[in-house]
């Protein structure tokens, strides 16, 4: 059975970091990409980060460059995303999907999902 499962989330004031974890099982974590999607209720999923298969090549959305770093552990199938100086707007439920290979900026396009990680930044 595909599993995804988040870890990390949590409360912390502006300009604080946090670590969240992907733990996949199911499925061997050197031939997918790992992308993490955020979403607030009511708004529409974004993608935030992805880490390509093999090549290990990595995307972030604009507003999160700089800050946030991801990576992967093969050998652990785990992907992690450092958060770092973390801002209000940062605040949504976190989720990690996997696609085959390559990272796609469609949340649409990636076949399996977590339940979510809750991140708040305080105001």
């Amino acid at each position: 059975q595909v599993q995804l499962v988040e870890s990390g989330g949590g409360l912390v004031q502006p300009g604080g970091s946090l670590r969240l974890s992907c733990a996949v099982s199911g499925f061997t974590l050197d031939y997918y990409a790992i992308g993490w999607f955020r979403q607030v209720p009511g708004k529409e999923r974004e993608g935030v980060s992805c880490i390509s298969s093999s090549s290990g090549s990595t995307y972030y959305l604009d507003s999160v460059k700089g800050r946030f770093t991801i990576s992967r552990d093969n050998a652990k199938n785990t992907v992690f995303l450092q958060m770092n100086s973390l801002k209000p707007e940062d605040t949504a439920v976190y989720y990690c999907a996997a696609a085959p290979w390559r990272c796609r900026p469609q949340y649409s396009s990636y076949n399996y999902w977590g339940q979510g990680t809750q991140v708040t930044v305080s105001s």
